[in-house]
């Protein structure tokens, strides 16, 4: 089965939206019931502080490991050094610490998905959890001596994680979560007219365009302010968001940024966005790269 018949193949589970209509909901009330905390707690997982996302680098740390387990099960099985399972048991068990803040910061990042990325995240979770599982009960049998049982279960477990990896490449380099989508736009490399200073109106956020790279324009005063519209979560257009004091907030999840800097202020995004330099002449918005 090819990626696209995987991906036609998952579509046709409706069992999977069940599910995640179900858990979707749930770990959100979780979050929400930290309270104040919710929004820092939520920033760090996303990778806000990163300026990446962070699941993807924990993602590592369990497949590494219980890659290593495998390879060291393997030389256990035709050597007679108690090292090497001792070394075996550890990978295994520092996979499973690192599987742990994998899903804490997965289900961050998929409780703000829909449709197709939210069905394909819920498989995704569900193998990861039943590998989790397995190396789970590998561990447990290596503590009571049954060694072969937990070389099996081991192996059973890494053959799951790399399915479960495989759905985790499509939701990155398919469905694009975890991508910066304000990434690659054209930019003027010299002050270009993007509006007529007319249409930009005090406390609005404006849409302008500069060939095929929308950008947002906020009046604030005497100030003026340009970035790219395109919010580097999911795409959202900035200029259908709220302007909140120096910040302005996507409309689909709320991602905040200032708009100074481009920095992220709020998660879920962990890319900030591109600001560019802007000047009001002969009665027009120019604006140009800031590399310029």
């Amino acid at each position: 089965m090819n990626s696209r018949g995987l991906a036609l193949w998952i579509d046709r589970q409706t069992w999977l939206d069940s599910m995640a209509e179900r858990v979707q909901p749930a770990v959100k009330r979780a979050f929400d019931a930290l309270g104040p905390a919710r929004r820092s707690v939520k920033n760090f997982l996303h990778g806000t502080w990163l300026g990446h996302p962070l699941h993807p680098a924990l993602t590592d740390v369990p497949l590494g490991a219980w890659t290593a387990t495998v390879l060291l099960d393997a030389a256990e099985s035709r050597s007679a050094w108690p090292g090497v399972g001792q070394a075996a048991d550890m990978t295994l068990a520092l996979g499973l610490a690192g599987a742990a803040g994998a899903a804490v910061t997965g289900l961050a990042d998929w409780s703000d998905t829909d449709a197709h990325p939210r069905r394909v995240g819920m498989a995704h979770a569900l193998l990861n959890g039943s590998a989790t599982l397995l190396f789970g009960a590998s561990l447990v049998c290596r503590r009571r001596g049954e060694r072969a049982a937990g070389h099996g279960l081991a192996l059973a477990g890494y053959l799951v994680s790399v399915i479960a990896a495989y759905l985790g490449g499509e939701l990155t380099l398919r469905e694009q979560i975890g991508a910066d989508h304000s990434a690659g736009r054209a930019l003027p490399d010299e002050f270009t007219r993007v509006l007529p200073a007319s249409e930009l109106h005090d406390g609005a956020l404006t849409r302008a365009q500069y060939k095929d790279t929308a950008l947002l324009l906020v009046k604030q005063g005497d100030r003026i302010q340009a970035m790219v519209e395109t919010c580097p979560h999911l795409g959202g257009p900035l200029s259908e968001g709220k302007l909140e004091g120096e910040t302005v907030v996507c409309p689909w999840h709320a991602s905040r940024f200032d708009l100074e800097s481009g920095a992220v202020v709020d998660g879920p995004s962990a890319f900030p966005l591109t600001c560019l330099d802007v000047r009001l002449r002969d009665g027009y918005i120019e604006v140009r790269s800031p590399r310029a």
